[in-house]
């Protein structure tokens, strides 16, 4: 269920309503007109989204998760000389 952010919209609030204030919600709910401690007029605000379990950066970037999502991975072997390290796609060793 998302969380969405609410602020009083009139001159009118409480402690609650005053700064932001977050409230779990499905997305078919109506949202709030009122505050829930005070009755003032509220307005569902922007803010940004977050997003949960797509792995820390190690896991997402690792030789065995890129070559599963069909990327090649070359890595620095020396001056001007790669190899490859994840992928079935193209050439072993890439030389300038």
């Amino acid at each position: 269920m998302p969380i969405y952010e609410y602020q009083a919209s009139g001159e009118r609030n409480c402690p609650h309503c005053k700064e932001r204030f977050e409230v779990f919600q499905s997305m078919s709910a109506a949202p709030l007109k009122k505050c829930p401690e005070c009755g003032a007029s509220v307005q569902r605000v922007f803010s940004a989204t977050a997003i949960h379990g797509a792995g820390s950066t190690a896991d997402v970037l690792s030789n065995k998760n890129l070559a599963a999502k069909g990327f090649t991975k070359y890595q620095k072997a020396g001056d001007g000389h790669y190899e490859k390290v994840a992928g079935d796609k193209g050439p072993q060793v890439i030389k300038k």
